[in-house]
């Protein structure tokens, strides 16, 4: 069986998500277990070129992972015909007009969310990409979490009967960064850097939603800056200016065509008191259940309980416990890198593909309709997005 060389220019990989989730766990481990495997049993292997600003930063890290190739130069990079994919996991401010730099330059482009600040900047570069007839990409990392997968298996099973509702559980304090070191960068709380909870993570809900649970069809938000200051890396007070934590509600229309609520809230400012930093609650008909990044607890509708309401007397009933675990019946990798071999299949074999830039597109719209239901206090209608 032969192997192939992939090009690959990665750019933004100094950053938390860029260097951890892309460069090390995803690019380096496929290049160490020796490279994507295709359907006629051929292998390519990932060759990256890192580029960024910080020439000592790139030198530094291409040297720790065995990577030979790096450089300050963008334009260079992408004028070098053998790379054909360029990656992005930079500023979102940046995002669409890198993407379209690379598409214009001939190459597959990959990136990861939000694809844009604002929908019309996000519908123009899906456009871009979908007229150029090159491969595209956007990250929905969330899909392939073991907990998410559990849960998956049990909807297309049948196990919720008619599926009512959904309730996600987001996030977990982060230090403001007086008395405890900061475990985020600064300017996720910065709206003119590019931060914020909606922005950072309605993208995520939007694609959960419609692949796991039903297409989001209308929307209502209430955005909100709970710490108004904090402090920087280097130690320095400074305003908030992004919002801290949202709640939203949304109204889905299932994979059967039933009605379904969504409850999201998502939060910088809360301590947790659940399984996981994330859970969703999935009420049906005939059963329901929990998931967290990995584990998944299931009740069925003959095994529910009959509790008892009594205000007077404490609860004896043990709720935690009647939920049954559901195994790990296979292996899970990490799901960047999941995506990551999809994509590369998508590339060089033209394998079915389905998270796209037009998909990321409809991340960002939801980011604005939540945004807008904010500002004006209403509930807001998700339309069909049109990109072609």
């Amino acid at each position: 069986m032969a192997q192939h060389t992939l090009g690959l220019i990665m750019h933004g990989v100094t950053g938390r998500m860029g260097m951890n989730q892309h460069l090390i766990r995803s690019i380096v481990a496929i290049r160490k277990q020796g490279g994507v495997r295709l359907s006629n049993g051929d292998t390519v292997m990932p060759d990256p070129i890192l580029i960024g600003r910080n020439a000592e930063k790139m030198e530094a890290l291409a040297k720790a992972h065995n990577i030979a190739r790096w450089g300050t130069d963008l334009d260079a990079a992408l004028a070098n015909k053998a790379d054909t994919v360029f990656f992005d996991a930079g500023t979102t401010q940046m995002r669409p007009t890198l993407l379209a730099k690379a598409i214009r330059a001939g190459k597959h482009v990959y990136c990861e969310k939000p694809i844009a600040t604002n929908l019309n900047e996000a519908v123009e570069i899906a456009r871009l990409a979908q007229s150029s007839g090159l491969k595209h990409g956007a990250v929905q990392d969330k899909l392939f979490l073991p907990g998410l997968r559990k849960l998956d298996m049990l909807r297309r099973a049948g196990f919720f009967g008619r599926m009512l509702s959904v309730r996600l559980e987001f996030g977990y304090w982060v230090f403001e960064g007086d008395l405890q070191p900061i475990q985020r960068p600064s300017w996720n709380y910065r709206k003119e850097e590019g931060g914020g909870m909606i922005l950072d993570m309605m993208c995520h809900w939007r694609y959960v939603l419609d692949n796991l649970f039903g297409e989001v069809k209308s929307v209502s938000c209430l955005g909100t800056t709970h710490i108004p200051t904090r402090w920087d890396e280097a130690g320095q007070e400074y305003a908030c200016t992004a919002d801290d934590a949202a709640y939203a509600t949304a109204e889905l229309v299932g994979h059967n065509g039933e009605p379904v609520i969504a409850q999201l809230n998502m939060s910088w400012a809360t301590r947790v008191r659940r399984d996981d930093l994330v859970t969703f609650h999935v009420d049906g008909t005939h059963g329901s259940a929990v998931a967290g990044l990995s584990s998944c607890r299931a009740q069925s509708r003959v095994a529910t309980p009959r509790p008892v309401w009594n205000p007077d007397e404490k609860q004896t009933m043990n709720f935690m416990d009647q939920w049954q675990e559901i195994p790990d019946t296979q292996v899970h990798d990490n799901g960047f890198k999941i995506q990551w071999e999809h994509f590369i299949r998508h590339v060089v074999e033209d394998a079915p593909y389905r998270w796209t830039l037009p998909e990321g597109a409809k991340g960002v719209q939801l980011v604005e309709a939540a945004l807008e239901s904010w500002k004006e206090r209403r509930w807001v209608d998700v339309k069909p997005l049109e990109v072609a």
